[in-house]
Parts: C-alpha cells; structure tokens; sequence
C-alpha cells in the first residue's frame, strides 16, 4: 500500500544535569568541587533510503523519542550522551513543521539526513563554576530542554517522466506495455488508486528512465474532486509530462486538453512549465484519424498517435520520452533559502521586551510568562541559596522590578515563575 503523506511526532532527550557535590576523602579536608556535568540528550535524525517506498510505518502518528542525557556525579563524572535515534523515510519525502509550515529538508538522495529534533545540551556541575572568587560554588547548571515537533512527511515520487490526462485514457495501459508495471486496468473511471512506478527499457537493452501513472486527474482536481489533489504531489519531480488524451470520440479531445492543463497551472508549483509531449491515445478506433486530425488542428502542432492495441509508434514515444528528459533540468521543488532559513538577527533590545511579561490573576498575585525567562528559570538549580540568588539576579537583569512596578505592584505581593514564589519590594 502507497501511504504517500504521514504525521509524525519527534520528541528529542533533555541533557541531562550538572552536578553539586565536593571531595570528601580522608587526610584531604578541602577537596573543593567536584561535580561533573550532565551528558547531552539524544537528537532525532531522517534519513533517505531507497529500499523504502512508503511512508507505512507512520501512518498513525507515530511518536519518536530519544533518550534523555545522564546526570552528572561526583568525582567529576560526566553523565553519559544519550543515543541519538534514526529513523528511515523513502527517497523523495520532504519535511515539513506542521506548527511553522517551514520545510525543513527535501530528502531526494540516497543518504541525505537532516536533524528534525536536537538533544539538549548537559548542565554544568558545580566544579565548573570554580574561580577566585568562589571555590566552594554551590550552584549547578540544569540539562537543556529536548524539542518535541509534529512534522507532515510528503512522499513525492521520483520520476523522470509523468503520464498525465482524464481517466480511461490508456495510461496504465502504457505504462504495462512499456515497463512491465502490471497496473490494473478496466474499462471504467478510477480503476488506478495510487500513483504507479514503471522503469522503461528503450530498444537498444540498456538505456532507462522511470515512468509514473498519475491517477485521477479530472476537472477541479486541483480543489479535491477525484483523486488529483492527493497525487498531483507526485507530478512535481516529473521532468517531463505526457499528455495522454483520447481520439475514442467519447469527450471532446481538445477540451480535455485544455482542462487537463489548466488543473496543473491552478494546482502550482509551476506544473505547467513542464515540457510535455501530447499523445493522441486509441488510434486503433474507428475514426479516431479524422479526430486526432481536427485535435492537432486546434494544437497548432502534431500530436503523437499511438495505439496499446497494436503497439502503433509506442517505441518512438519512449524515444522522444528520453530524448526530451536529456536536455530538460532537473526541477527544484524548493529554493534553498526556503528550506532550513537561516539565522534570523533580532535587535537586542526588542529581544529583551519580547522575553518575558507579565500576567495579574488576582489582586496581589503577578505570575511571570514567557518562552525565553521559563527556559532560563529550567536551567537555573534552585536546591542551594546560590541557585536562588542566580535567579533572583537573572530577573533583576531582565527589569522585572521596573516591570512588575508598572504594573502597579506593591509591597508584599506575591511574584510567581513556574513553581517558584517569592515577595515583591519596591
């Protein structure tokens, strides 16, 4: 079964924490600090295989975890680094956050890997805040927080060439006869469900291009009807298109056409500036050469007529197939400073206002809030007074005082972070 889109949760580990602790040793009375830091948390990585072609194995929302980093000990034993997790997606998948819409990579190599949640870094122990001017600190620092993301995983086939047109126009019929793909086929709309692969041998034995069947492809695909939005997707790598319509005198060749082309340029991702070689399809009808001489008309150039059932110029087309795909570029799905942006420089006072504010729930109660002054208090150990007192610092520093005044604080009133209370003085 193509399972071609997915949703997966990746939680990557939390470092893990520095430790406080000092030499206790007989006949050594100032054996001084010697609390080591904590190892980092594991970090989740994506790698391309092309031996996976689905995307199956996440098709519940699956969840990914690494292991968070070990704390450290005493005697200056650093805590272990957590393994880091990877976890296997087919060539093709592009990731996606689904909380940013950023995309964070197009996997379309073998091998190509990206790192989609990073471990957090270990904290600090106590013997690494030793100096002149404190050689007994009482202080350690905490692991970092790991990130917990929901990625979209989009699995967008690689193919050098697309079999585009309305249903029932002879596609996987094609496809069969070309490369052996054993598609189903029927005389009905929608007999194929999934978009389908074939390698195509050309007639000297050995030169090969990939074939894909497009699926569902009908008027308003591009707004959900049929099956065209969930497989147009697919279309995207395509170097080059065929254009299969049919001469069966069943719908109006040339509207097909039209409508077919119009669902690619309202879909995007500039499908219609993709080379296509039209083909007139079922030659082997009654008067279809009369139809396909009316078609090529409208045109304005001559269509290649083709026949499954007597195998009419089915090799020429394969040919020209190549022979197009050969002097076409690859198409860049994504701009490289789409994918992975990189660091944004922010002015360092407005980063400042943006780090914390303040909530007033009650009268005399101020809770303080904010994404960067919560990370921080998480780093800060608070078991000693020295650990308080760097907190207490870290706020003075960020303007809480002036803050909380603003606000209309007085004396006695209680300032809460996370699960830490203390009293307001002016």
């Amino acid at each position: 079964m193509l399972i071609d889109r997915a949703i997966l949760e990746v939680r990557s580990g939390k470092g893990g924490d520095g430790a406080i602790s000092f030499h206790r040793e007989k006949n050594v009375p100032k054996g001084g600090p010697d609390g080591g830091n904590g190892g980092k948390g594991g970090s989740i990585f994506l790698t391309a295989r092309r031996d996976v072609n689905t995307l199956l194995a996440y098709r519940h929302s699956k969840v990914i975890k690494a292991e968070d980093g070990e704390k450290g000990d005493k005697r200056l034993r650093a805590g272990h680094n957590a393994e880091d997790v990877t976890a296997i997606v087919p060539v093709g998948t592009v990731v996606t956050d689904e909380a940013t819409g950023e995309v964070l990579a197009d996997l379309s190599h073998e091998g190509d890997t990206v790192m989609v949640a990073k471990g957090g870094r270990g904290g600090r122990g106590n013997a690494s805040f030793k100096s002149s001017r404190n050689r007994l600190p009482k202080i350690a620092g905490n692991g970092y927080p790991g990130e917990q993301k929901r990625l979209i995983l989009e699995l967008k086939l690689l193919a050098d060439a697309g079999l585009i047109g309305f249903p029932s126009v002879g596609k996987s019929t094609l496809l069969n006869i070309v490369s052996k793909a054993n598609v189903e086929t029927a005389d009905y709309p929608f007999t194929t469900l999934v978009p389908n692969l074939g390698v195509v041998t050309l007639d000297d034995g050995y030169t090969q291009f990939v074939l894909a069947d497009m699926p569902g492809l009908i008027e308003g695909a591009h707004e959900g009807k049929g099956l065209g939005i969930t497989f147009l997707r697919h279309i995207e790598r395509c170097r080059v298109l065929i254009h299969m319509v049919s001469m069966s005198g069943e719908r109006d060749a040339y509207d097909d056409y039209l409508k077919i082309n119009e669902e690619l340029k309202e879909y995007g991702a500039d499908l219609d500036k993709r080379p296509q070689i039209v083909v007139a399809t079922k030659m082997d009808e009654e008067g279809a050469e009369e139809r396909k001489a009316e078609f090529d008309k409208k045109l304005g150039f001559e269509s290649i007529g083709i026949s499954a059932l007597t195998d009419q110029n089915v090799s020429l087309l394969m040919k020209k197939t190549y022979e197009l795909i050969q002097k076409t570029p690859a198409f860049e799905l994504y701009k490289k400073e789409e994918i992975n942006p990189g660091v944004k420089v922010y002015d360092a006072h407005e980063k400042a206002k943006e780090t914390f504010y303040l909530e007033r729930p009650s009268e005399h109660l101020f809770i303080i809030k904010g994404e960067e002054v919560i990370k921080k208090y998480h780093l800060i150990n608070l078991s000693y007074d020295s650990g308080i007192a760097a907190l207490i610092n870290y706020l003075d520093d960020l303007g809480i005082n002036e803050a909380l005044a603003k606000k209309g604080a007085v004396d006695g009133d209680t300032v809460r972070i996370e699960d830490f209370e203390f009293e307001y003085t002016a």
